[in-house]
């Protein structure tokens, strides 16, 4: 896994994921979220879509953590599209940093963060709250078994 990173930490370093991560992000993904992990031929689009930031984070020469966040030029927001950390690396601030760094390389002209997260996981609420995010709307139904998907946002103009 060698790439520029980006930022690195005692135990991790966060770099730029590419296709070439594709099929370690799809594990990543069915680790994460059992219920909604994204297949691997949406994910390959992920992977070459234009305006998409893409990180991941590397600890051991595992990817052990991933995020995905596409640029909306129409509301100037960048859209979190999934952010992940295996559960045993969880709880050493990967999750933190993914979102710190998607925040320092977001698309110039991004003046707001937002993602969506399912009501009941709890342990991304609190990390997103402590990374600045608040809640400000509901999709319902969002999930494919019915649950409701909170959307969250941070704005960045006000830092």
């Amino acid at each position: 896994m060698n790439a520029k990173a980006l930022r690195t930490e005692a135990l991790y370093a966060i770099c730029t994921a590419g296709v070439f991560d594709l099929v370690n992000v799809w594990r990543l993904e069915r680790v994460c979220f059992p219920k909604d992990a994204y297949d691997l031929p949406t994910l390959f689009n992920l992977a070459l879509m234009p305006n998409t930031l893409r990180l991941k984070a590397v600890a051991d020469n595992h990817l052990v953590g991933y995020l995905a966040a596409e640029y909306q030029r129409y509301d100037h927001a960048t859209w979190i599209i999934t952010v992940g950390v295996t559960p045993q690396y969880e709880g050493r601030g990967i999750g933190h940093a993914l979102m710190d760094c998607a925040e320092q390389h977001r698309q110039k002209g991004a003046e707001r963060m937002k993602l969506t997260v399912r009501r009941s996981n709890e342990r991304a609420i609190d990390l997103y709250r402590r990374c600045g995010y608040q809640w400000v709307g509901a999709y319902r139904g969002y999930y494919q078994d019915g649950e409701d998907g909170l959307i969250m946002e941070k704005n960045l103009t006000h830092r």
